[in-house]
Formats: structure tokens, C-alpha cells, sequence
């Protein structure tokens, strides 16, 4: 006699095959159907000031686990974001931009309308528009686009922009800034200027660095940075060492000196995170989305200057 527990053999029959009770007992169930999905973009805005960066992290308040937990509560199930790029804490963004992989009978726009009555008023999902399965947020960029701001008035920043302007308390000479933004260019291996990452590449194409006055603003000047990508406090270390130029204490051609070396340069201060912010990310034609991942994940070695 079995006990209440012993798993219960199959019926057998006398060749030695199941009986069709048992061989549909112990058949394996059918598969779950898999569910039609499609690939929708989202174009992203948020003040970084209450967040601790983009990435999730446990127990802190994150762009990413804020929007994923407030997808997952209007889908009722899990999602799985993939963004543009990881912002510090600190860091805004006007322009960031995330895909996630949706139901297809999920409505874009009714998404939208949901989510954004859901989620804090210090982040917005502004787009939310289907693309080619192709299109891969990260790794298909074609170049970022970021803005720091800086105020050089006497009164320093604004009070209606001082979470995304940081005071500045010296005159600022914007020719010798240019100047030495201007030997940046290219593409070169940044170590001098990142926070090393194993396994990750420091070798980067700065393709613009400017700076302006920012119109209609008086007494505030705006760095303008584009590159193909950027390593960790890259931005924020290129802007404190312009600024140590732009006041005196160092020389035009100091921040291109530091390109020959291979490790961090300590000597180069990292701005304020928050006047920094991600306006923009460029990506390809649809045609080309596809090509996009590889060329981007080739490996780089450095340049020798």
C-alpha cells in the first residue's frame, strides 16, 4: 500500500507500454503560447536631483526602477527597459531615450496617457512610438548630445534654474576654454578624464566641444559635448578641467596633455553633477539600425598622442 505521499507509477501494460490513461498523465504539458511582441521607443525628461542616477540600485530612488515599477503596474506584469545612456546622480536629462519590448496589442498612446498620470512629476515619458525590431536604444546610437550650464554672475544662478546651473564664483575667459575644447576633438582615449570600468573601453570620439553664452540668459555660459559615447564622468571631468582653464589656473594646452596618460588624473576636478544634462541621442536610418550594434561594439584600442 502506497503511502499518502509516494508518487503514483504509471499503469503499465503487459508489452510494456503505458495504458492511454497513463501515457496522457505523463505526457509533457503543451508550451504556453508565445506572445507577439513589438519594440517601442521611449523619449524620456527628468530632474535628477531626487534620484540616485538611472540604473536601479537597491533601496534607492532610481529613473529606472521608478519607471519600470510604474510600467509594470499599468501592464501588470514584469518589462525590462534598455536605455540610451546610464545617468549619474544628479544628472538630467531632456532628450534620454529607452526601448522596451511590449504586447502587441498594447496601445502606444493609451500607454503613454496611463503612464505619465502614474509616474512623479520629476519624470515624464513625453514619446512612446513603435520602431523596427532592430533598433536597439544603447548600442544603436550614433552619437550623445549634453549640456552643462554654467553661471558666472555675481549673483550666480537663477533661482528658478539652480537645480540645472551650477553658480560659478570667477570670470570665465570662453577663448581659452575654446581653445583648449578645441584640442580635445577627435577620438583619443579618455582614461586621464573617466572613472575606470573593468572590461570597458575609455577610447572615445569627441566629436563637438563649445562653449556660449547662453542666449537671453545673462551671466550664463553652456558647454555644448557630442560623442559617439562617453565613459563614466567623462562630461564632468572634461568641464572641470575647462574650467580651470577658463580661470586662469591652467594652461590652453593642459587638458590635451592628459590625454598620454592611462590612468585617471587626479588632478582634474569633476563638476557638480547637476549642471549636466543628456539633451539628446542620434541614431541612424531605419535601414542601417540593424548594422549599428556591431560597429558600435568593436573593440577599440588607444590612440597614442
Amino acid at each position: 500500500m502506497s503511502r499518502p505521499h509516494d508518487p503514483v507509477e504509471p499503469a503499465v501494460r503487459p508489452d510494456g507500454g503505458l495504458d492511454a490513461v497513463a501515457a496522457r498523465a505523463s505526457a509533457p504539458a503543451p508550451a504556453a503560447p508565445a506572445v507577439a511582441t513589438r519594440r517601442v521607443r521611449l523619449d524620456i525628461a527628468y530632474d535628477g536631483t531626487d534620484f540616485s542616477g538611472w540604473a536601479m540600485q537597491p533601496a534607492q530612488r532610481t529613473v529606472c526602477g521608478v519607471l519600470t515599477d510604474s510600467l509594470a503596474t499599468v501592464l501588470r506584469g514584469p518589462v525590462s527597459l534598455t536605455v540610451a545612456g546610464r545617468t549619474d546622480a544628479g544628472v538630467h536629462a531632456d532628450g534620454q531615450v529607452a526601448h522596451v519590448d511590449l504586447p502587441s496589442d498594447v496601445e502606444p498612446d493609451r500607454l503613454l496617457r496611463r503612464l505619465n498620470r502614474l509616474l512623479p512629476p520629476d519624470v515624464r515619458v513625453r514619446r512612446m512610438t513603435v520602431v523596427p525590431p532592430e533598433f536597439d536604444a544603447r548600442f544603436g546610437a550614433l552619437r550623445r548630445h549634453y549640456r552643462y550650464r554654467v553661471a558666472t554672475a555675481p549673483h550666480g544662478a537663477d533661482p528658478l534654474r539652480a537645480r540645472d546651473t551650477v553658480a560659478w564664483p570667477h570670470a570665465l575667459d570662453l577663448d581659452a576654454v575654446n581653445t583648449a575644447s578645441g584640442l580635445l576633438l577627435g577620438e583619443h582615449d579618455f582614461a586621464a578624464f573617466c572613472k575606470r570600468r573593468d572590461g570597458a573601453t575609455t577610447v572615445r570620439a569627441l566629436q563637438r566641444l563649445s562653449w556660449a553664452p547662453a542666449p537671453g540668459e545673462d551671466g550664463v555660459v553652456v558647454a555644448a559635448v557630442s560623442a559617439d559615447a562617453f565613459c563614466h564622468s567623462m562630461v564632468r571631468s572634461l568641464v572641470g578641467a575647462l574650467l580651470d582653464v577658463g580661470r586662469g589656473r591652467r594652461a590652453t594646452d593642459w587638458p590635451c596633455a592628459l590625454l598620454t596618460r592611462r590612468e585617471r588624473a587626479n588632478e582634474v576636478v569633476v563638476a557638480p553633477a547637476h549642471g549636466l544634462s543628456l539633451v539628446g541621442v542620434d541614431y541612424p536610418d531605419d535601414a542601417a539600425l540593424a548594422a549599428r550594434p556591431e560597429q558600435t561594439r568593436r573593440i577599440r584600442t588607444p590612440t597614442r598622442t
